[in-house]
């Protein structure tokens, strides 16, 4: 039988090392409410990462929502359509509107040229994706929100452990967010984290995530549940001594993935930003056609590798929001897949799945 080989595969710390930090929650009887474990992992990652407030969460998609709801967000955002679905239904869940803005076919980020043409007397936001963790022209982004008087919001999802001219990516835009599933470099199991640089917003998102609780008895405002537990915090704290040696075997394989298949004229490659310093997140790879991408699926499948179509579709084809003229994005959508790439994902695993890939096209 052949070893399967997904797209993705959890990184797991010893076992021994995540059940003592748990026992520290058993022995405190507090496994919710941001024990101590919860406040040690926020601290952590602050002071690795030079990040000023960081809300660690349950999941990477509420602190979207949140983060609408905290900036007052009304009438249109305008947003990626190349991302993945959660970035598109906060913002229609938050009872605001998702304008799209097509993407960069080099960067695979939104078109920061495109966005002004898209801005109305309704634009109250930008939304836009660090997509597979390539950060977006975040300064002319920037320059684009301040001149319009809009607030930004980044879905980093990807992005732990990133930087961009220096600093953290996580310190950009008004809030950025990101996700700790246990598919992303960095875990918790399940959870997530909202970061921000001004305190008074910080304060805000931080009663919104705990049910408008300025505390025990008293109320700030209205508030959902989003708070991480314990047991996740535990996770988070057993994974990030690792977290260095997690990154360099992304490189390292990254690395690999390219040099065997840039050969090839039929595959192109999702181009970094300058000035960044990338978590090999995903290695994407994109096709001359989509015939060339389903069959090169169908014959990695046949040897038990099972690679995944991020992002497919293209948002703006979701039954819950408007259609939108966006070719590069759905041309992008229908041509990229994603190959595996995780910790102990071996060199002779990447061989094999380039060699796969190169004789069939």
């Amino acid at each position: 039988m052949k070893t399967r080989i997904n797209v993705t595969k959890t990184f797991l710390p010893n076992q021994d090392q995540y059940n003592a930090i748990l026992k520290r929650a058993w022995d405190n009887s507090w496994i919710t409410n941001r024990g101590e474990l919860v406040l040690e992992l926020e601290d952590k990652i602050k002071n690795r990462f030079g990040i000023n407030n960081m809300i660690a969460t349950t999941n990477g998609t509420l602190p979207l929502q949140i983060a609408i709801k905290a900036l007052q967000l009304k009438g249109e955002i305008i947003t990626t359509p190349f991302s993945y679905v959660a970035t598109t239904s906060s913002i229609v869940w938050e009872n605001c509107t998702p304008v799209f803005v097509d993407i960069d076919a080099d960067h695979l980020t939104i078109d920061e040229t495109k966005i002004e043409a898209k801005i109305t007397s309704k634009t109250t936001a930008i939304l836009a994706t660090h997509v597979f963790g390539n950060p977006c022209h975040l300064d002319k982004i920037e320059a684009i929100a301040k001149q319009h008087n809009l607030k930004i919001i980044y879905d980093a999802a990807h992005c732990f452990g990133i930087r961009y001219k220096g600093k953290s990516i996580f310190n950009y835009g008004d809030v950025s967010t990101c996700s700790f599933h246990a598919t992303k470099i960095f875990h918790t199991g399940e959870g997530g984290a909202i970061f921000c640089n001004d305190r008074t917003l910080h304060d805000t998102l931080y009663y919104h995530h705990n049910f408008g609780h300025n505390g025990p008895d008293a109320f700030h405002g209205l508030g959902i549940n989003a708070k991480i537990s314990e047991l996740q915090a535990a996770m988070g704290l057993a994974v990030l001594p690792y977290f260095e040696s997690i990154l360099e075997n992304r490189i390292k394989l990254y690395n690999l993935y390219l040099s065997l298949l840039k050969v090839n004229d039929n595959l192109s490659f999702q181009k970094i930003r300058e000035f960044t310093d990338y978590n090999c997140s995903y290695f994407p790879v994109i096709f001359k056609s989509d015939k060339q991408l389903i069959s090169t699926i169908e014959a990695l499948n046949n040897e038990a590798i099972y690679p995944r179509r991020y992002f497919y579709p293209s948002l703006d084809s979701l039954p819950y929001v408007e259609k939108a003229d966006v070719p590069i994005s759905k041309s992008i959508a229908s041509r990229i897949l994603c190959l595996p790439l995780y910790f102990d994902l071996k060199t002779s695993e990447v061989k094999q799945i380039a060699s796969i890939i190169l004789k069939h096209l």
